[in-house]
């Protein structure tokens, strides 16, 4: 069934996107993925279990006992009749997604600790799959594809490689439900570049989607040559929660920490009842969020408010506000993508913003180009805040904040236009060099920030207006002259033609 070759990271993108979508029915883009991302980890367990278990019977022969008791202590365990294998096994039954939901429960109720409750799809659902004949029919293609593909002999990088890939190809297809679950990854990149992670952090997304900004932060110690870090994050919709804790396993990174829960309302990232602190956070929280629980904001028990209350229809401020109350104080700094209306936007907000820059906070603010999101059309900028910068910290003698107007910085591409490697240097080179460029960054002094009532607008502080050439009216003149013998030997030829036309 499984066959033994080795795939490039190109390779096998395509060939789990391929065996995903061509397995796909009638299913909306948004809820099929969870099935398919949930089957590519499914069959990620079973051929990780069954490679062990060839391992452990070289070791000690046909000793299944022994085998079996090394299995329970592995990363995780498979019990009986919920491997892969055996789905495949019984893949004529009708009972089909029957039989694959109890083989995902036994899985989750034997890896409790870290499985428990990972499948949170229903392969029987009649309400999403269809009826029997077509929910079998489109079961059985699913099986039969990843049937044809070998995880067991590639790292965990490359097959969560491959994961986030097929989210990213899921989302490009859900269209504006993508937001809901990663975000795109260069700009991610961008992000987590921001945000500086260094070894020994703890990192934290407290909206984390599908958790690839989350990996990508880690990947920024890991640059850096340590695996010294921790993850940590909170997703409220169920489903990506679970695609998140899927997405770490399928990285190594066991370990990571994720909640489930509503951040604003509920933070479930806490200690001896307080706030965790972090020393980075990274996020691309909901824009705008309505109805996100300002009732509940002035009776918060963790007193994350205190700077004011943003408005019930428009959360930023609420999640910004959030994580500058979890980062480590005088240490921690984050990175958080935000849509131009925090930057400018007067009321509580405004209020809001003239106090984190009374404090020092902000660091930096980078205008990216519109079009690089599938959820929406519209620029987007990313808010660098250190807390290294208030009283007491290391930075606190940095008292200007850092403009870049990127809008500039993509390739144009039909679908969403495409922030490039070489965008990404730029703008995080000149973000480090802290120089003024002409049309694209300026350090702006708090003082200058104040006279334009603490506005952030980007446009306000970057000049980016291009003078237009002046025109050179008499070579203009010259020109027209050396056309006009042109002009009525062209003038003559129609006349001839229409003559022949028979019009005067």
């Amino acid at each position: 069934m499984n066959n033994r070759i080795k795939y490039t990271q190109e390779d096998l993108n395509k060939i789990l996107w391929g065996a995903a979508d061509s397995s796909r029915t009638q299913v909306d883009a948004g809820i099929y993925k969870d099935y398919a991302l949930s089957m590519l980890f499914f069959k990620y367990l079973s051929d990780l279990s069954k490679k062990k278990h060839q391992e452990y019977a070289e070791r000690f022969g046909s000793d299944e006992e022994r085998i079996e008791e090394k299995m329970r202590l592995d990363r995780f365990y498979l019990p009986p009749k919920s491997s892969f294998d055996y789905i495949y096994s019984v893949i004529e039954q009708d009972n089909l997604g029957e039989e694959i939901n109890k083989a995902l429960h036994k899985i989750e109720d034997a890896n409790k600790e870290k499985l428990d409750g990972v499948f949170s799809v229903d392969f029987n659902s009649e309400s999403i799959l269809g009826k029997l004949a077509e929910r079998n029919k489109m079961l059985r293609h699913l099986v039969q594809e990843f049937a044809k593909i070998n995880l067991s002999d590639m790292n965990d990088d490359i097959i969560g490689n491959s994961y986030m890939y097929m989210i990213e190809r899921f989302g490009a297809d859900a269209g504006k439900k993508a937001g809901e679950f990663f975000t795109v990854r260069n700009v991610a990149q961008l992000v987590a570049k921001l945000a500086e992670p260094k070894p020994g952090s703890r990192i934290c997304d407290p909206c984390c989607g599908s958790g690839g900004l989350l990996l990508l932060a880690g990947e920024e110690v890991e640059r850096q040559g340590s695996k010294n870090y921790a993850l940590y994050g909170q997703e409220s919709t169920g489903s990506t929660y679970q695609l998140a804790r899927m997405n770490m396993f399928l990285h190594g990174r066991d370990s990571a920490r994720l909640e489930w829960g509503d951040t604003l309302n509920n933070p479930l990232l806490v200690e001896d009842n307080h706030l965790m602190k972090f020393d980075n956070i990274v996020a691309n929280p909901p824009f705008s969020l309505k109805k996100w629980g300002a009732e509940h904001a002035e009776s918060d028990k963790y007193k994350r408010f205190w700077r004011g209350v943003p408005p019930k229809d428009k959360g930023d401020f609420a999640f910004i506000t959030h994580m500058v109350e979890t980062l480590k104080p005088k240490t921690g700094r984050m990175a958080v993508i935000v849509p131009h209306g925090v930057l400018f936007r007067g009321g509580s907000e405004g209020s809001i913003r003239k106090q984190l820059l009374k404090e020092n906070l902000i660091d930096a603010v980078i205008g990216l180009p519109a079009g690089l999101f599938q959820t929406t059309g519209i620029p987007v900028a990313i808010l660098v805040i250190d807390r290294s910068r208030e009283e007491g910290g290391e930075n606190e003698k940095n008292k200007d904040i850092f403009f870049i107007e990127a809008s500039k910085e993509y390739k144009p591409n039909k679908a969403q236009n495409i922030l490039e490697e070489k965008n990404i240097d730029r703008i995080y080179s000149t973000y480090k060099k802290r120089k003024d460029t002409e049309k694209f960054a300026r350090k702006v002094s708090l003082k200058e920030i104040e006279d334009n009532d603490f506005n952030l607008n980007i446009t306000r502080y970057v000049d980016t207006f291009e003078e237009e050439e002046p025109i050179d009216i008499k070579a203009n003149l010259k020109e027209l002259e050396l056309l006009e013998p042109e002009l009525q030997k062209l003038e003559k030829q129609m006349v001839v033609y229409l003559k022949e036309l028979g019009i005067k």
